[in-house]
């Protein structure tokens, strides 16, 4: 079952690499911002629904009378899932665009080729997608959730439904080997074993060799953090294995590209995951932004996931200070993020914690069924715990890395 792309694909002139679309009636005075994605190549899957429902952001902020009297202008560029467009478009929304802020990137390779050229021109950047941590950065909010918040719940869910052996299958980036450590370590926590980690490089599609592996090791379970359009072969190769049913899939990705609507029911039955946002959350900001979603583009609108509303959610987040601030510049507009900025979105409460520029949020646990995740567990308003145990930005405003890059042990945490 394929994706529709009708709705995904924001205009011709986004696609291009040298016109990005343009939200909104061009004018001198409007505000400037400006979103990188990949809305074409691997990482569409995550990147063209994320662009949706940025539109809709800037929409629902214009429709109500935009920010301090001036309307806002969006900007959306296409990085076509290749890093050196990243980097092109970050100069370019910073010097060229002179953006009043950024919201960018997917993978933590794409934030970390962009974050310092946005630190140096200070334009305020928001990341607003589920990482593995670690980033501190008085310059960057980082919206998305982090493992202290979804795999220390999930793991131990799927440890108590299925077992306590786990084999671990990654990304073979920076995203997928720290998070695989962090997935070692709340194992080990829980009493459990890791039989064995495997990563795989983005382009793999191959993985019969890995899963005669797993037939041999007889896991309890496997936890995947696989990544991209190309990874979704390893579920569909698993289940034609016929795998699901003797030894279950939890994941801290899937789901977060819409994967559950690329493979068939029986391939997805029974996958767990967690993450800040599920469709099924039951508040009326959810209900009535669902509504106003389909009722923008149709039944067969994207589903939405974390990425999508964090991308929703962080965009409100800014226009939210810029209101507390009374100006788009920097500097207040980042004072009023870290008061204590709360916005009550479809996923429930979002505040910023000031000591590490990430949020603090609602978490669930989604057990999948049908291609429709049913929210078996939820957990409110929780830190994010692994990055306050590097970074404190109260202490030191000054502090601008990427503190997990070479990994937890680095980082003195394992």
């Amino acid at each position: 079952m394929k994706l529709s792309r009708r709705h995904f694909v924001v205009g011709s002139s986004a696609l291009a690499l040298t016109a990005p679309a343009t939200i909104g009636r061009a004018q001198s005075d409007a505000i400037k911002f400006v979103s990188i994605l990949d809305l074409s190549g691997g990482l569409d899957i995550y990147g063209a629904p994320m662009a949706e429902t940025t539109k809709l952001a800037i929409e629902d902020i214009n429709a109500a009378g935009g920010l301090l009297g001036r309307e806002v202008e969006l900007t959306l560029y296409d990085a076509q899932s290749t890093i050196q467009f990243y980097t092109q478009y970050a100069t370019q929304a910073a010097a060229g665009d002179k953006a009043d802020t950024v919201h960018a990137g997917i993978t933590s390779a794409s934030r970390e080729a962009i974050r310092p050229t946005l630190a140096r021109f200070k334009t305020l950047y928001f990341y607003n997608v589920q990482y593995e941590g670690g980033v501190c950065d008085y310059n960057n909010f980082c919206t998305g959730s982090t493992p202290a918040q979804t795999v220390a719940k999930v793991v131990p869910y799927a440890m108590e439904k299925w077992g306590k052996k786990v084999y671990i299958v990654a990304a073979d980036y920076n995203y997928g080997q720290i998070t695989a450590q962090w997935m070692q370590r709340f194992v080990a926590e829980n009493g459990g074993e890791t039989l064995d980690v495997e990563f795989f490089p983005l382009d793999v599609t191959n993985f019969g060799p890995t899963i005669n592996k797993i037939q041999t090791a007889k896991p309890d379970f496997v936890i995947s953090a696989l990544v991209g359009g190309a990874h979704v072969s390893f579920y569909r190769q698993y289940a034609a294995a016929g795998m699901m049913q003797d030894i279950p899939i939890a994941s801290t990705t899937f789901g977060v590209g819409n994967e559950q609507k690329l493979i068939s029911a029986e391939e997805g039955n029974g996958i767990l995951a967690s993450y800040g946002y599920f469709e099924g959350i039951d508040n009326p900001v959810n209900k009535a932004f669902l509504e106003r979603l389909e009722a923008k583009l149709g039944a067969d609108r994207p589903v939405m996931n974390e990425l999508a509303i964090r991308s929703y959610e962080g965009a409100m987040l800014w226009a939210e200070a810029v209101k507390a601030a009374g100006t788009v510049d920097r500097e207040p507009v980042i004072e009023a993020l870290r008061s204590g900025l709360t916005y009550e979105g479809p996923s429930g409460a979002v505040t910023i914690d000031p000591h590490t520029n990430h949020c603090s949020m609602n978490v669930y646990i989604g057990d999948l069924q049908d291609q429709t995740w049913n929210i078996v567990e939820s957990f409110a308003d929780q830190p994010p715990a692994d990055t306050a145990l590097v970074c404190d930005l109260v202490a030191n405003p000054d502090q601008s890395a990427f503190l997990f890059e070479n990994g937890l042990e680095a980082a003195g945490i394992k």
